[in-house]
């Protein structure tokens, strides 16, 4: 079971704190809820996946890879964690990058395509929904705050594979206004677990 196989929708939609109306997710372990309710993937991504595989020509668009919206000139190097965005009626505010697993490649039909998308970071990300509302295609989708212009989600991702970040940087972002639950507590624990390796302890007995 999966819902990553979505297709376009030429009206207005319902965006509610659990994401749009008539999307489905198929493990509600580890998709969905009000910290990932709307999953966005940068339109000019598109582009490089064709050119990482060219057998997928004429085959990537809007929903192949599972995400709920697709906007164009915009990628995750231009947008920061916790940044606020107005879309038709709604406010969502970017929780957290995409975490690519293997039903990318189920979907896409290649091997390799979820390593690539983690490889060079072109993950998209995760909205919550903070004032429901009607969305429409072609609405604008319009920068209304900032509250951490220093964490852009490049920067995100690349702590969040790096094999050994700073604890301090990782400690930062744990706490930063906007992140998920999720990857906050997760955030904390790494950057818990980094400290005592640099203390020469891993919480266990010295005998």
């Amino acid at each position: 079971m999966t819902g990553m196989f979505k297709t376009r929708l030429d009206a207005p939609v319902l965006c509610t704190r659990e994401g749009l109306v008539g999307d489905m997710q198929a493990d509600r372990r580890y998709h969905g809820g009000p910290d990932k309710a709307v999953h966005l993937y940068p339109a000019d991504h598109y582009a490089r996946l064709v050119a990482a595989f060219p057998a997928l020509a004429g085959q990537v668009g809007p929903g192949t890879l599972g995400e709920n919206l697709s906007v164009a000139g915009v990628d995750e190097t231009q947008v920061c964690l916790g940044d606020v965005f107005a879309l038709g009626e709604c406010r969502l505010q970017i929780t957290q990058s995409r975490r690519p697993c293997w039903k990318i490649d189920h979907r896409l039909g290649v091997s390799g395509a979820s390593r690539r998308v983690a490889d060079e970071g072109i993950t998209g990300w995760y909205f919550r929904v903070l004032d429901e509302g009607l969305i429409a295609p072609g609405d604008d989708m319009m920068l209304v705050e900032r509250p951490n212009p220093d964490i852009s989600l490049a920067r995100l991702w690349a702590v969040e594979t790096a094999h050994r970040p700073a604890v301090d940087e990782v400690r930062a972002l744990s706490r930063a206004e906007g992140l998920s639950a999720g990857w906050a507590k997760k955030l904390a624990q790494r950057a818990d677990w980094l400290e005592r390796q640099a203390d020469g302890t891993n919480g266990g007995s010295n005998d």
